[in-house]
């Protein structure tokens, strides 16, 4: 029956079977993964780090999820674990990436039927679980989430205040968790050693989805540094329409390895990932590619113009497309557009950047809604995409007439060098003729070879307006109207010449005409 407030109206309720219909939206299990970091990386959060590892707890194989943002505390781990409370804001100019307050129950239920979450703020510590197999266990008729807040009494003590008991007994008989001791520990975990940061969060997910097969969905051991997606299971999920005619060989490595997916998740990357204990390499994917052009799409539906960046993939020129962010979130990697559909060469190897903030995106954000601002956007960037092809192709024979190699099979090298700060996480931009890959693994401003950007005082170097930039200049369109000019004037003149001939042609044929009626008047007067 459904409850009553002091109005009298019936609640809407819950039903725990929505747990796994919600997690549906998310086809693809990087998806899932990135609404949990997500959560850490929003401003209202702002960690530094985020930890993404494999467990194994009393027998169970686990995911866990750690980060050393604010932690959380009794309210606000509530709405965590609620559905449709969104309250997230800017902080500092940082836009929130969560809006629709559902990233943690969809993300974490699409992993495992099960999760507990241990955080630590500054004012408390809580332990809050949401379980599908402790609902179905007590024959839940909506979803409730036993939530725990710990008091500390004194240096090693904590006690549970009396509202909580009844949350506490059911975490600890219905979790992997069996003691409060147990749980205590969890929570200390979250301090990382050699750190000054004691807050944080820490997800614990059991009973994993696994495949018809029974295997677990995610492959452990191809390596040892990394979370797989096995080819058999990544291959069923493609949709054969978005990419046809592409060999499995030609497969992003971010669709199937978390660690590279990891990497482009952020158009700016300001927190660091460690997968399975090792530092994930993010990238500046719009700084990192070769011939670097800066675009303009200016939509009616908009004040500004959005910038977008073209350039050829340094790694490989099988991953190519458009990379579409939104807030700062990756939403869509490598969308071929325009020529890139067709079933040649035209466009192969280059990759487009933009900033889509005006798009709506999906709830499970990997994809935008497919509306007019939508489709008008891909068709933009689709000519915009082919013309800077040409223009680079154009450059190229004019700088190198001899030249039959092309673009896409060159080799290439980045036009700029950036790399980020392991203490203070500002990005450098590095010398020429510095090889990124050859850096250590861990690197700080104090090496950087530029004096002006060698503290981590300094603030980042500044960027341009992209208001102040002006679209690159297509020379090979300037060429085309030259081209036509002169092939106008080429017509215009051999135009003028078949006049000037056929005038003449007619001018002999009148004074041939002459003559024969000259000698006709002539014949008539001598007879």
């Amino acid at each position: 029956m459904a409850a009553l407030p002091d109005r009298g109206v019936p609640l809407s309720t819950l039903s725990p079977k929505f747990l796994h219909t919600n997690s549906t939206s998310h086809t693809w299990p990087f998806s899932a993964i990135a609404e949990l970091i997500d959560n850490a990386y929003d401003p209202d959060v702002s960690a530094k780090q985020f930890w993404i590892d494999k467990t194994v707890v009393k027998g169970e194989l686990c995911l866990t999820f750690m980060d050393n943002g604010n932690g959380l505390n009794h309210e606000t781990i509530h709405k965590m674990l609620s559905f449709g409370y969104s309250d997230k804001v800017a902080v500092n100019g940082l836009e929130p990436i969560g809006i629709y307050g559902n990233g943690f129950k969809s993300g974490s239920m699409r992993l495992g039927k099960d999760a507990i979450v241990f955080s630590r703020s500054s004012s408390s510590s809580c332990v809050g679980m949401l379980s599908q197999t402790y609902l179905e266990m007590i024959n839940a008729n909506q979803i409730v989430v036993p939530i725990v807040c710990f008091e500390k009494k004194n240096s090693n003590q904590f006690s549970v205040r009396k509202k909580d008991e009844a949350s506490l007994r059911d975490i600890l008989r219905y979790s992997l968790f069996s003691t409060k001791e147990e749980l205590l520990a969890e929570i200390n975990a979250i301090h990382i050693p050699g750190s000054q940061q004691e807050t944080g969060t820490r997800i614990i997910i059991w009973n994993l989805r696994r495949t018809s097969t029974g295997a677990p969905e995610f492959d452990f051991d191809k390596d040892r540094y990394d979370i797989q997606i096995p080819s058999e299971i990544y291959e069923t999920m493609q949709d054969p329409s978005q990419h046809p005619n592409r060999p499995n060989s030609y497969i992003p490595e971010s669709v199937y390895s978390l660690r590279a997916y990891c990497s482009i998740l952020y158009l700016k990357p300001r927190m660091q990932v460690m997968v399975r204990g090792h530092k994930v390499k993010s990238e500046l994917i719009a700084k990192s590619l070769a011939f670097i052009r800066k675009d303009h799409y200016k939509p009616i539906f908009v004040k500004k113009r959005i910038p977008i960046t073209f350039g050829y993939n340094t790694k490989s020129k099988d991953q190519y497309g458009i990379m579409m962010y939104h807030k700062n979130r990756l939403i869509k990697a490598y969308e071929r557009v325009g020529c890139q559909l067709k079933a040649n060469n035209m466009g192969v190897g280059v990759i487009g950047v933009i900033e889509c903030n005006f798009l709506d995106p999906t709830h499970n954000k990997q994809s935008f809604i497919e509306s007019d601002k939508y489709r008008k956007t891909m068709t933009n960037l689709g000519i915009k995409l082919e013309e800077y092809w040409n223009e680079i192709r154009y450059r190229r024979k004019k700088e190198n007439p001899n030249d039959t190699v092309p673009v896409e099979d060159a080799m290439k090298r980045p036009d700029q060098n950036w790399v980020q700060c392991d203490r203070c996480l500002h990005w450098r931009k590095l010398p020429d003729g510095i090889d990124c890959s050859k850096l250590p693994d861990k690197w700080f401003c104090r090496m950087n070879p530029d004096p002006q950007f060698r503290s981590c005082l300094v603030e980042e170097e500044p960027e341009d307006s992209d208001d102040d930039q002006p679209s690159y200049r297509k020379t090979y369109k300037q060429q085309e109207r030259e081209d036509r000019r002169q092939q106008e004037q080429k017509m215009q003149l051999e135009l003028k010449h078949h006049e000037e001939r056929r005038l003449n042609s007619l001018k002999k044929q009148g004074e041939a005409l002459g003559r024969q009626h000259e000698n006709l008047v002539q014949q008539l007067n001598q007879t």
